[in-house]
């Protein structure tokens, strides 16, 4: 069954050591830990050593965090190397939406690249380490919103990474962009795993689902427990397919990150296993359907 199941990695990423600022210089506390390991070039040769041999056929490259003013770059030189390989069919690229050229930087990279979308992480914490950016609200800037009014007008979707402590807001700014297609990421990141911190992940969750032009990403599970395991993972999996239903939930590796505490093999292994419940075409829309159609592979 595994061998004929088709597979496509909606979130991975390729990027150049020397064009990752984040990479070097002294440890710096991140979300994922220790990341010494992840200090090297991961090209699609990487990639596709780590996710062809488990089924993958197809995948979106998700934007690296380079360096300022090379976000345009970042995108070519990630399709060029998906065609290498016939392995990227598509890009999220990077651009700051709070960015007064950022209509230049978008039509740049639609122009010379396969893009289909846009990442900008938000996500803030009282946690340091868990903190990327400036402000908890900055979705709900003028400046900002300026941004993704250029972005959904090109029909490209937006990758919303945001905590559970920022649902309310987010909410805000999904309902003003009605027309606009969001993926929620690594499953509305579920960073709390007490008893209350999993029912206010569950609650805004489902609240986030009623808005039929988000869809989730089941990516980045082992974030928060550095670990990849069945046990862990399958209420995260569950829970987030019962909000959204396997047609907007779609899977995507994380990696190379995901690296850090298993392999990518046992990784899809552990995924298959929590959709075991689902029937034959539900497991398709999650391993690969959903993001055939979502990214227009």
């Amino acid at each position: 069954m595994v061998a004929a199941e088709r597979v496509v990695d909606a979130h991975h990423h390729l990027w150049r050591l020397d064009r990752t600022p984040w990479l070097h210089g002294p440890p710096v506390a991140r979300i994922f830990g220790e990341h010494a390991a992840l200090r090297r070039d991961y090209a699609i040769d990487d990639f596709a050593a780590d996710a062809v041999p488990a089924g993958v056929t197809a995948s979106v490259h998700i934007q690296a965090n380079v360096a300022p003013g090379e976000a345009v770059e970042e995108a070519v030189w990630a399709a060029e190397q998906g065609r290498r390989r016939d392995l990227v069919q598509a890009v999220v690229g990077f651009a700051d939406l709070a960015d007064p050229k950022v209509d230049a930087i978008l039509d740049a990279m639609a122009e010379q690249a396969p893009l289909r979308g846009i990442r900008q992480q938000l996500h803030w914490h009282t946690e340091p380490a868990f903190r990327f950016a400036p402000a908890p609200d900055v979705m709900l800037r003028p400046e900002w919103q300026r941004g993704l009014r250029e972005v959904g007008r090109r029909g490209l979707l937006f990758e919303l990474q945001v905590f559970p402590s920022q649902y309310r807001d987010a909410l805000t700014m999904v309902d003003a962009f009605p027309d606009t297609r969001f993926v929620l990421l690594h499953a509305g990141m579920p960073a709390d795993a007490s008893a209350e911190g999993r029912r206010a992940w569950r609650a805004g969750l489902a609240e986030i689902a009623r808005r039929t032009h988000v869809w989730v990403k089941l990516s980045g599970l082992g974030t928060f427990s550095r670990s990849c395991d069945v046990a862990g993972w399958r209420p995260i999996v569950e829970q987030t397919l019962d909000a959204f239903g396997p047609a907007r939930c779609l899977f995507g590796s994380n990696f190379p990150i995901e690296s850090l505490w298993t392999g990518y093999d046992n990784l899809l292994a552990v995924m298959r296993a929590c959709l075991d419940g689902l029937s034959p075409d539900e497991r398709h829309q999650v391993l690969a359907g959903t993001a055939t159609r979502l990214y227009g592979l």
